[in-house]
């Protein structure tokens, strides 16, 4: 059965509720788009939406580094998955081989070197589906753990990120517990998802002794495609722009300060560099979405649905002063534009990365289709998602959307060093 909040009512529910077998639910509706318009942040996914155009393959992404560099790689990849893992390793020694394991398999994935050829009378050491020469093709790999690897099986307990725990209900949450949470998290992006299968067959085959798959999610939307072109802002299935005042990946001192954890932060030490990782798989009832008026859906977020501009506005990057309406007669006091950035001191350092990605599952039990955006963020301090999350709770957005899974997790930090590993500060 999937776990329920107790919230949820008006039209989003009662389409819940005749969805009949659907059998999953959806994250919290406002947290699914949570921090889509942040003050002061730079447009660093639209400049990067090129990842999908097929002279990319030539681009290469570092894996060296004090953090995991597909993080704030620009541009983004067109494709990414995201594949929780329950950890088998018996003890902390079986730990850090796995993580051996994990760091020379991605480390030679993202060099494009290959396994050397055996004798064809045993298994391939390679799956082959990408041929002799494999393309870079802005593929890179982060690795997360989840709050369920600091139980007593290692002796990690007080190593825990102060922050991290499994993700609660948030609001209108119903989770499905086959698609949330876990112990280990694998993000995969690259441009061509043959890429990304490859990558994934080889990490689950070096690292089959120590871990099992719980569940998985593939999508797309960040490269260019038939909804944008090279340059401009991604579109979500909602057909909204998706990323216009995103963070700036390529602005260190921004980085330092809104994503990676500091020496400062009052967190373990072998966490400094690292980020809260947060997943939500949010399940967007599209087709009910498709039969609403344009004027109520751009009311809903505060933004006009072909431009991306706020409302009163013809410029996607205009400014937005929510002092010259205080009375939301332009943008919505209700709005997802205004709730996510109400421009109040408290909340100036409500402001997270995002790198999602949107979805699709084919149809449901109802024949409805099963679409949806994959919300992923980083941050420094997991409050700074949370606090986005608690003022959505209850936006007219939520009738439309329904979080069904993911999980919070901690990115691990980089690995500087030749012959160190993801996870060794965590494991000295």
């Amino acid at each position: 059965m999937p776990e329920t909040s107790s919230s949820g009512t008006g039209r989003r529910a009662v389409l819940a509720a005749g969805l009949g077998s659907l059998g999953a639910a959806g994250l919290a509706g406002g947290v699914a788009l949570a921090g889509r318009d942040q003050p002061g942040a730079a447009s660093a996914q639209a400049a990067g939406a090129a990842g999908g155009d097929a002279s990319a393959g030539s681009a290469r992404v570092p894996f060296a580094g004090a953090h995991q560099q597909v993080i704030t790689h620009d541009p983004v990849a067109a494709r990414a998955s995201m594949s929780a893992f329950r950890v088998t390793a018996q003890d902390r020694g079986e730990l850090a081989e796995l993580f051996e394991i994990l760091t020379a398999t991605i480390a030679d994935l993202q060099a494009g070197r290959l396994p050397d050829s055996r004798d064809p009378s045993f298994p391939a050491r390679e799956t082959g589906i990408l041929g002799a020469e494999v393309q870079p093709d802005h593929l890179g790999i982060a690795v997360s753990v989840g709050a369920s690897l600091f139980d007593e099986r290692f002796g990690l307990a007080d190593r825990k990120p102060k922050n991290l725990a499994k993700m609660p209900f948030l609001a209108n949450d119903r989770l499905d517990p086959q698609r949330s949470h876990g112990d280990l998290l694998l993000t995969i992006e690259a441009d061509h998802p043959d890429t990304m299968q490859h990558a994934l067959r080889q990490i689950m085959r070096a690292a089959r002794a120590h871990m099992v798959m719980a569940w998985t999610i593939e999508g797309y939307s960040r490269g260019t495609g038939g909804g944008h072109g090279s340059g401009q802002t991604p579109r979500n299935l909602m057909g909204f722009k998706d990323g216009t005042n995103n963070l700036d990946m390529t602005d260190d001192r921004v980085m330092d300060e809104f994503v990676w954890v500091g020496a400062d932060d009052g967190e373990p030490e072998w966490a400094v560099g690292g980020s809260y990782h947060v997943v939500r798989v949010i399940r967007m009832f599209v087709e009910f979405w498709d039969r609403t008026r344009i004027v109520e859906q751009e009311q809903i977020f505060g933004r006009h649905k072909v431009s991306g501009a706020p409302l009163g506005s013809e410029d996607e990057f205009a400014p937005i002063n929510h002092s010259a309406d205080p009375d939301g007669e332009t943008i919505p006091l209700d709005s997802h534009i205004r709730l996510a950035t109400p421009q109040t001191p408290d909340a100036s350092g409500d402001v997270i990365l995002r790198r999602g990605f949107s979805y699709t599952r084919g149809v449901d039990g109802s024949g409805q289709l099963d679409q949806g955006l994959a919300f992923v963020s980083f941050q420094r301090r997991l409050e700074q998602f949370l606090n986005i999350q608690a003022r959505l709770d209850g936006e007219p957005l939520e009738e439309y959307i329904l979080p069904e899974g993911g999980g919070f997790f901690f990115a691990l930090p980089g690995v500087e060093d030749e012959g160190t590993s993801l996870g060794a500060r965590l494991l000295a």
